[in-house]
């Protein structure tokens, strides 16, 4: 979550055209509203499902009125637009991310100051910690379920990172399963239910700070607590947006990401070997960006429109809500000649895992360091990582990305 820089960006949604092949035209008939982003052929098989709207509609309806941009540079043109594709899509408040114009930049600024290279170079021993003692816990050689463990790893790191206590792990786990089956279920009232209940969590310890005064521990939750934004201090719901982002939304992703990687590395063991030959950090993290851009567990992020606008032949009114497909836009054969093909390097500069433009993910450097250590501590404790024929492995449903369930064998 340090600063994003320029290369983050991509000021054109094109290669060299000598990389690309001719764009289709955009179709203009009518759509039928026949794209359920949750339908039958989604649940089934996700990325064959999005692969397959991309080449046949690239800019669908469904019949909820909403629409879902899937090729590279339909996306890329939403999210780099902020004026015309607003993130103020929730109804409740999420900081920065949910915020647009001077509220968005005065937060952003207030988070990236959280997470500077200065302060992700300081906390890296501590989670290199964390990753060996998770690893130490792990039998050896045995099954693991790399979803699991990054589970139970993001729990640890999160809370030695905000000074958490190490009681709450059982409850955060708990609690990270009760939100992935309320969001499969669609239910409003127990979205809300988990939601509040994850509020509660923090605001014990946020109340707890402020009642302890000059007594409260140095760390990052209590810094938060006293920090200011615009000359003024934070709100109780403020503090609890920031920190249900960096936590709430962190734990979830960094378990999917443990278990897209290492699957991966178990189905690619030369890759595992080149992983285990002292690569600097520059090298793994584009190894580690090049595996989430071929099976990207972010499926997606909403936008609302706010003026008429035209894509891909299709026209949107003001108030349309849109879908960016990271999953996607990420495997377009327009962008990625080969999508599967494994190029960390001419690749990078037209990956979108981590979004693109103003809004991008502001845990990217944090996620980074943990998903390296944690990875780090896999290939240190083993000789290899391997799939496990005995245990079939289950995707997650939409609106989530990844593996469910993601059995491994390490030797």
């Amino acid at each position: 979550m340090t600063e994003h820089v320029p290369t983050d960006e991509i000021t054109a949604s094109t290669r060299p055209s000598s990389d690309r092949a001719a764009a289709p035209q955009p179709a203009t008939d009518p759509i039928p509203p026949d794209w359920n982003p949750r339908g039958p052929r989604v649940r089934r098989d996700p990325v064959a499902a999005y692969d397959e709207m991309r080449s046949r509609c690239p800019v669908a309806r469904g019949a909820s009125g909403a629409w879902t941009l899937f090729s590279h540079a339909d996306v890329t043109a939403a999210a780099l637009d902020h004026q015309t594709f607003a993130n103020a899509v929730s109804r409740h408040l999420q900081v920065p991310n949910g915020l647009d114009g001077s509220m968005h930049t005065a937060f952003r600024a207030l988070v990236d100051r959280y997470f500077t290279r200065e302060r992700m170079t300081a906390l890296e021993p501590s989670v290199q910690g964390v990753a060996a003692g998770v690893m130490r816990q792990v039998e050896i050689p045995g099954p693991v379920d790399a979803v699991e463990l990054g589970a139970r790893f993001a729990v640890r790191a999160q809370s030695a990172w905000l000074g958490w206590p190490a009681d709450l792990e059982d409850d955060l786990l708990r609690w990270m399963a009760d939100n992935h089956a309320a969001t499969r279920s669609r239910d409003r009232a127990r979205t809300a239910e988990v939601a509040q209940r994850f509020d509660s969590i923090i605001r014990s310890l946020t109340d707890a700070r402020r009642g302890a005064g000059d007594d409260a521990p140095d760390d990052v939750t209590t810094e938060l607590v006293r920090d200011h934004v615009d000359g003024r201090e934070l709100t109780d719901e403020e503090i609890v947006s920031i920190l249900r982002n960096w936590t709430g939304g962190d734990l979830g992703s960094m378990a999917l990401c443990a278990g897209v990687v290492l699957t991966y590395l178990a189905d690619h063991p030369d890759l595992q070997a080149r992983l285990r030959s002292e690569v600097s950090d520059r090298e793994f993290n584009a190894i580690l960006d090049e595996i989430l851009r071929i099976d990207d567990p972010f499926v997606a992020n909403r936008r609302i429109t706010t003026e008429p606008v035209t894509v891909g032949g299709r026209a949107f009114a003001a108030g349309d809500r849109v879908f960016l497909n990271w999953v996607s836009a990420n495997r377009d054969p327009q962008m990625f000649a080969e999508p599967e093909a494994f190029d960390p390097d001419g690749n990078a500069p037209y990956n979108l895992v981590w979004g693109i433009g103003k809004h991008v993910c502001p845990g990217r450097p944090l996620a980074t360091l943990e998903l390296r250590a944690l990875t780090r501590a896999v290939l240190d404790a083993t000789a290899a990582i391997e799939p496990d024929p005995g245990r079939p492995r289950d995707r997650e449903l939409p609106p989530v990305g990844g593996f469910a369930t993601a059995p491994l064998r390490l030797r």
